[in-house]
């Protein structure tokens, strides 16, 4: 596709981190772009609610060959990061039996790799963006810490080793170590690991909004309508039918994060993509306790400094996107809190989200299978907020039919049959 050809009209379906960004990077192209969502950007979604992180080290997946031994003792803890809803567990198996599947050392090895080749170049992407926003006291570079007692030390050994390897900057802690980086956090660790080139947002919703106000100022449109069907012209190109309008675009992106998987079965493709539903409370005026991220692996959850206080994160529950949240993971998460912190008060802002993910922990990226003219960007399970930016990147560059030397077919929807 020529420079003359960008007046193409592309939809992107969801303004969460993903959709923004891709809007985005079509509109430095030259696109004719439009941003569809039922939602306010940023409203209630994953990407007002996130832990902040930019995890370029994120690499290790979780379906990993010891994962298995360990579920059971994890949805039997009170105080452990896994819970099922337990009318969704029939929805859940066909997903549950292919995660199984992918939990070999070859295809763990396969993902991390693949992982690898995004996150590497996942936090320049956000620079050139940031290039044309103010984000003056949005972002900190303070890295994140990772921390551990001396329990399960073999699935420590082996992220460690896995990360070693793809060649991630990582520095291994002493307690006294993690005591002089974080002085305020109550002293449980025997071990811990830093990743220096990590970053945090202090307040993920304003930066989506900054991003999202540089593409409306650059002509970029945003329509707050419900996207009800996509159907096809007689030469294939979209037509997206919203609760208020019908829009003809020549191309189509489907960035809706869990929601995305009501569009792809009906487009007839059958993608495993499920929801890890994910927790967050806050601390209000308890962020001067910490410098930077921490993450406490025993227990899977972590905390944010950020402007709304310290955002306690954590927990994955199985239960789809219409049970309702669950006050237990809500206590869970404030108690782990208060086990680091003992001088913590009462809690404020519980919230609830959806993280779209896939069994073999890999995003979808590319055309959909079925119809060359829409595009998918989903599945990015808790490196959806870490990946906008590259994402963006690889899919406008998709559309532009520029050449790339990544290898794109592992993120390809093809993979699923």
């Amino acid at each position: 596709m020529s420079y003359g050809d960008r007046k193409s009209s592309i939809g992107v379906i969801g303004a969460g981190i993903q959709g923004v960004c891709i809007s985005l990077c079509l509109k430095k192209k030259g696109f004719n772009v439009t941003l569809i969502d039922r939602d306010d950007p940023g409203k209630h979604s994953a990407s007002y609610g996130n832990a902040g992180h930019f995890s370029p080290y994120a690499s290790v997946p979780i379906n990993r060959p010891d994962i298995l031994i360990d579920v059971p003792s994890m949805l039997l803890s009170s105080t452990g990061p896994l819970a099922l809803k337990w009318n969704y567990v029939p929805k859940m198996l066909p997903w549950f039996v292919k995660f199984i599947k992918n939990c070999t050392k070859k295809k763990m090895i396969h993902t991390a790799k693949y992982m690898h080749q995004i996150l590497d170049l996942a936090l320049p992407a956000y620079d050139e963006l940031f290039q044309d926003i103010d984000i003056s006291n949005l972002i900190e570079q303070k890295g994140i810490i990772y921390f551990w007692t001396n329990k399960d030390l073999k699935s420590r050994d082996l992220e460690i080793n896995l990360r070693n390897q793809l060649g991630v900057n990582q520095q291994l802690l002493t307690p006294h170590e993690i005591h002089d980086l974080e002085p305020h956090i109550r002293q449980i660790y025997h071990a811990g690991v830093l990743y220096p080139n990590a970053r945090h947002a202090r307040n993920p919703k304003k930066i989506l909004l900054k991003l999202l106000d540089l593409f409306i100022k650059m002509g970029g449109k945003f329509k707050k309508e419900n996207v009800e069907s996509i159907n096809f012209t007689s030469d294939n190109k979209p037509i997206i039918k919203t609760d208020l309008k019908t829009y003809n675009f020549d191309k189509a992106v489907i960035a809706c994060g869990a929601f995305s998987k009501n569009i792809t079965d009906k487009l007839n493709e059958k993608i495993p993509l499920d929801t890890e539903r994910g927790y967050h409370v806050h601390f209000k005026g308890y962020d001067h306790l910490l410098s930077r991220p921490v993450i406490f692996l025993n227990r899977g959850f972590g905390i944010t400094p950020m402007e709304q206080g310290l955002r306690v994160v954590g927990t994955v529950e199985f239960g789809g996107l219409k049970n309702p949240a669950s006050k237990k993971r809500v206590l869970n998460l404030v108690n782990n809190a208060k086990y680091l912190f003992p001088d913590l008060k009462e809690h404020d802002d519980e919230w609830l989200g959806f993280r779209p993910t896939l069994p073999d922990f890999l995003p979808v990226l590319g055309s959909s299978k079925n119809y060359k003219n829409i595009f998918y960007s989903f599945g990015h399970h808790h490196l959806g907020w870490t990946l906008g930016a590259i994402s963006g990147k690889i899919i406008s560059g998709m559309i532009a039919e520029e050449k790339t030397n990544l290898d794109l077919k592992p993120y390809s929807s093809l993979r699923f049959g």
